[in-house]
């Protein structure tokens, strides 16, 4: 990570959540970006500092931010990316919801479903899966 920071012109995080992980992309971290990057956070909200990106991006230190997750939600009025001052930036947050498409929701349906009729005839449950 400390190598392909300065480099990237954007980073994006796709990682579980673990004490490993948890604050990985920090005050130091968005310092040693290259100048001009953009962040894109798609894992798990706590993997990203908010506090130091909302930092970063007030003093365009990183050029902006995508999330789609954040470390509390729904987040409180006076989480520190929802500032008034960071309206101006370039930060976009959107809901954690793209596995929400009707496919997959039709699809853990049909995995419900399947599995109370198994259930029923005696047979082993399959896991449900979201993707």
């Amino acid at each position: 990570l400390d190598a392909i920071l300065p480099e990237c012109d954007f980073l994006t995080v796709h990682t579980p959540l673990t004490d490993q992980t948890r604050g990985l992309i920090d005050a130091a971290a968005l310092a040693s970006m290259k100048e001009g990057a953009v962040l894109v956070n798609t894992a798990r909200g706590g993997i990203v500092d908010e506090e130091a990106l909302a930092e970063a991006l007030r003093n365009k230190t990183i050029a902006g931010a995508g999330l789609d997750v954040l470390s509390v939600e729904p987040p409180p009025a006076d989480h520190p990316l929802l500032a008034a001052d960071l309206r101006e930036q370039n930060l976009i947050i959107t809901p954690h919801s793209a596995w929400g498409s009707r496919e997959a929701r039709q699809r853990i349906v049909e995995q419900l479903r399947e599995n109370l009729l198994g259930f029923a005839d005696g047979q082993m449950l399959r896991q449900v899966g979201i993707c």
